[in-house]
């Protein structure tokens, strides 16, 4: 799936880049860049698209994006005023030079390299989150050291991958502009109904053309695609507030079938709503 080029501010002479992203929401376009992305959530929630899949995020998650894999964080809107916020470390594999990584020293980094092509989330990441804020107030001495403890440390902790799909083909810009506007318009109204005419229109193509096009870019249809992302937000709904039922969660995800949101739900999470709901609940 090609997004919009993304260029990361260098600079100059820093071979990690350091960034804060502290703002009411996230970037909120579908992008790629050439850096890896090292990321943890300090406060905010929402949806985070990485290629072809969808995932929600939370204070204290750490995410490895890979280079040029598509994502898109997009917060979560509520009635709390307090900003999102994500500390960034930002690195390809030729900052330190075209070779450095190919070193012997590095060997047993490969491992990291090659789960970060598709992206991961850690699974536990709490021992990460304070190495993390103190790099608030870190030289970039103090930075780069430990830039290399926190990769050590992702080199051998458990993780989730993030996309499953990766199309290699390069694509033009015009056709990484169409996929953002069909990403942008997706996630701004999966609460409503989306036709295909609607969506073909909007990337400008007929709807036979269309179809092929998202397919060919995400291994999937677009409307999985779409019920992948319903669902997402059905979990948080679910979970956010127990005494909404089950049908008003259906409405406002883009539902106006009960039996067809309950069909769509077990399809994806293999359990129906209410028992996730329980599920989750009880181990809180």
């Amino acid at each position: 799936m090609k997004a919009l080029p993304f260029k990361i501010p260098k600079p100059k002479n820093l071979g990690v880049i350091y960034q804060e992203d502290r703002t009411p929401i996230f970037y909120g376009n579908f992008h790629e860049h050439e850096e890896i992305q090292i990321s943890c959530i300090v406060n905010g929630k929402g949806t985070l698209v990485v290629g072809d899949t969808i995932h929600r995020y939370s204070e204290n998650d750490v995410f490895v994006i890979g280079s040029n894999l598509p994502h898109v964080f997009k917060s979560d809107i509520s009635e709390e005023k307090s900003d999102s916020f994500m500390i960034s470390l930002f690195f390809t594999e030729r900052s330190f030079g075209s070779n450095f990584f190919e070193l012997d020293d590095f060997k047993e980094l490969n491992h990291f390299f090659e789960n970060a092509s598709n992206g991961f989330k850690v699974l536990n990441s709490y021992n990460l989150v304070p190495t993390f804020l103190q790099l608030q107030k870190a030289s970039n001495l103090e930075r780069f050291i430990s830039f290399f403890k926190i990769i050590k440390q992702l080199n051998s902790i458990e993780t989730l991958p993030l996309a499953k799909f990766i199309a290699k083909k390069k694509l033009s810009d015009d056709s990484g502009k169409r996929m953002q506007t069909i990403m942008s318009y997706t996630m701004n109204n999966f609460e409503s109904e989306i036709s295909l005419d609607a969506i073909a229109e909007k990337a400008n193509m007929t709807k036979n053309a269309f179809c092929r096009y998202f397919k060919q870019r995400t291994n999937k249809t677009y409307f999985t695609f779409l019920n992948e992302l319903r669902v997402e937000n059905a979990c948080k709904l679910l979970v956010s507030n127990k005494e909404i039922s089950v049908k008003e969660v259906a409405y406002k995800c883009g539902y106006n079938s009960l039996s067809n949101f309950n069909r769509k739900f077990l399809a994806i999470k293999e359990t129906t709503p209410l028992k996730y709901r329980n599920a989750v609940l009880q181990s809180l």
